[in-house]
């Protein structure tokens, strides 16, 4: 059958490489909590929610990609329309901790622009994948 359609691979590359950037992410976002609460006056009833969004933020990436990569190589739209309705979330996350945290360090801003600019085009991605899928 010629109309079949493939898993986009671009996507599917996509969610690779962001499975191994939100590792990197975690680990340095986590180091920066730890290097805030000890070199500035960081409010303790601000520390623990922050790591909390941060352990919430870690879920719903690994529900993100699991659902999205699922979804794009099974070819079906409901998995990858879940996990663009879990990016929403995971954006909201990444930007509180772009704007919404206590103190912001140049590199959170660095590190939370790179990630929201990887949602951006894995959201634009999905969306591609799915009017693909659906056609």
């Amino acid at each position: 059958n010629s109309t079949h359609q493939m898993p986009s691979l671009p996507l599917q590359i996509l969610f690779y490489i962001n499975g191994i950037y939100y590792s990197f992410y975690f680990l340095a976002t986590l180091a920066m909590l730890v290097y805030k609460s000890q070199a500035f006056s960081y409010p303790d009833n601000f520390l623990a929610p922050d790591l909390t969004l941060l352990l919430i933020m870690a879920a719903l990436e690994v529900l993100r990609l699991h659902l999205g990569s699922k979804g794009n190589l099974s070819e079906e739209e409901a998995p990858l329309g879940l996990s663009l309705v879990v990016t929403v979330g995971s954006v909201l996350v990444a930007l509180y901790f772009l704007v919404g945290q206590t103190y912001v360090l140049r590199a959170e801003l660095i590190l939370n622009s790179l990630l929201l600019s990887a949602y951006g085009l894995e959201a634009l991605l999905k969306v591609m994948a799915i009017a693909a899928f659906a056609s």
